[in-house]
């Protein structure tokens, strides 16, 4: 039975994924390993992409050509659950070490950057209509604010800013299950 058809709502939120990223994009199986599974999410996800365009034409308004001149994408995300091994994953100068019992997270200063790019998974789980993967890689780019109330739980919020992760400047990789009874690529979409 076919899935992700164009008559499909997509309801519902997922799951937010991590691993490092160094040279090449994982598989959809690597990176979707609950290993890497960072947290779960409270209010859903956002992918948000924006281009900016310039047009061009005569005088007369017989020519026109419009052509991309930049382009960004997020994903957005709110975390309910997380430690401090999350944290050293969503800001860049943030030290984690572990002893006798205690987690300490050292946050800011030049001393404790980490240089990393993530390679970040957001994964919507319809077992009827068809999952849906999306892969980006980048950072997070939104600042930590950390409220602890006796009313809500603390939830933390990243926005990943994209960077290429392709030869062809692919920013987002969006992957969707379709089901067997359509016509497939024989190259492994992950």
């Amino acid at each position: 039975m076919p899935k992700r058809t164009k008559d499909t709502i997509t309801l519902g939120s997922g799951k937010l994924y991590m691993t490092e990223y160094t040279t090449t994009v994982p598989t959809k199986d690597t990176l979707f390993a609950e290993a890497n599974r960072v947290g779960y999410i409270k209010s859903g996800a956002t992918l948000e992409y924006n281009a900016d365009s310039l047009e061009e034409k005569d005088d007369l308004g017989y020519v026109t050509k419009i052509i991309t001149t930049q382009e960004e994408a997020t994903l957005k995300a709110g975390l309910l659950t997380w430690n401090g091994d999350t944290l050293s994953k969503l800001i860049d100068r943030c030290k984690v070490t572990e002893a006798d019992g205690f987690r300490t997270i050292l946050i800011g200063g030049k001393g404790n950057e980490q240089g990393k790019y993530w390679a970040v998974g957001f994964h919507h789980e319809d077992k009827k209509d068809g999952d849906v993967w999306i892969i980006i890689v980048g950072r997070n780019t939104s600042p930590l604010s950390l409220a602890f109330a006796n009313t809500d739980g603390t939830l933390i919020e990243p926005e990943f800013k994209a960077m290429p992760q392709d030869s062809d400047g692919t920013l987002i990789k969006l992957i969707e299950e379709i089901g067997t009874t359509a016509t497939t690529n024989p190259s492994n979409p992950s």
